[in-house]
């Protein structure tokens, strides 16, 4: 797979239509086949409040990762007149092996954005608003400023606010720089397990999410520190515990699990559909046994579903 350049700049075209594990097999091979369990069917998209989020969005000129990144919780929550926005554009400097934002040349920074997305949530009526970005690795601050500023613009409006922001390549006053804004939920997704990030995570690393994430729970403040994964994208049970251990030792307090589904033949492929009854087991043995605030794992579960539900139980504990 291509590799994010010296520059940090555009990785390239995502080019690979054979993906190989470590060993130089191709994962293709052990993939599952066949039409998607019942549990992943979601409605098609066409509700009033659908189309009513869509236009709004439209309008607006604003981006959300329930579009882009083709997420099947998208009717339901533009149903709910909830959305997860996305800042800096919709083309991404990396080329993931999961995600299906486009990558590419990216775009120009829109200064008016964080003002936008602050009006649209107010006028949908919204207490918690959660904030996302493509990776941006061509701007000098990663997009940390972009971030703070939608922050400031979101609380002038008396709403809580979650980002879910890319690692910003190592910058540590990237990170400072967001959090001094005073988000209430600070994500990052460490998204599959160390070994399967040479074909995920073009330009990722599974080391520097931990420690983005160790330092944002380092850093004071009254944010809440989460992270999310998927799985089915060739990990064992024994990784996905890896995960969880490695996320509750940097201090992660709210995490999400949820299933992998190959957005097409360009992606990598699914190897195997986990039942709502596994992800039970694994959201009450992990709560349990590894002492996070909240785990919501599931299906259909995705960083920002419900985060607002997620948030609010974290608190109580």
């Amino acid at each position: 797979m291509s590799e994010i350049r010296e520059d940090r700049t555009y990785a390239g075209p995502r080019i690979p239509l054979r993906f190989r594990d470590a060993d130089g097999r191709p994962v293709e091979d052990g993939a599952v086949s066949g039409p998607k369990p019942r549990w992943l069917r979601v409605p098609l998209p066409g509700s009033e409040g659908y189309m009513r989020m869509r236009a709004l969005l439209e309008r607006e000129g604003l981006n959300t990762i329930c579009v882009s990144g083709r997420c099947p919780n998208a009717t339901e929550c533009f149903t709910r007149g909830t959305a997860t926005f996305m800042l800096l554009g919709h083309t991404c400097t990396r080329t993931c092996g999961y995600c299906d934002v486009v990558a590419g040349p990216p775009e120009a920074v829109d200064s008016d954005e964080p003002r936008r997305i602050a009006d649209a949530a107010r006028g949908l009526g919204l207490k918690f608003v959660v904030v996302t970005s493509v990776t941006r690795d061509d701007l000098p601050d990663g997009g940390a400023g972009h971030f703070a500023a939608t922050i400031r613009a979101i609380k002038a409006e008396d709403m809580r606010v979650e980002v879910l922001t890319p690692d910003f390549f190592r910058r540590p006053e990237a990170l400072r720089t967001v959090l001094d804004a005073g988000p209430d939920v600070f994500a990052h997704n460490i998204e599959t397990a160390r070994r399967l990030y040479p074909i995920a995570r073009a330009g990722g690393s599974y080391d520097r999410a931990l420690e983005l994430l160790a330092r944002a729970r380092a850093t004071p403040g009254k944010h809440r520190v989460k992270s999310g994964f998927m799985v089915g994208m060739g990990e064992t049970d024994a990784d996905i515990w890896e995960i969880l251990e490695d996320l509750a030792r940097v201090g992660c307090e709210i995490v999400t699990i949820g299933q992998y589904l190959r957005p097409s033949t360009r992606h990598m492929p699914v190897m195997r559909y986990v039942t709502p009854e596994q992800f039970a087991h694994v959201q009450e043995r992990a709560q349990r046994e590894l002492g996070f605030a909240m785990v919501v794992a599931g299906p259909l579960v995705r960083s920002s579903y419900l985060a607002e539900n997620a948030f609010a139980g974290s608190l109580s504990k």
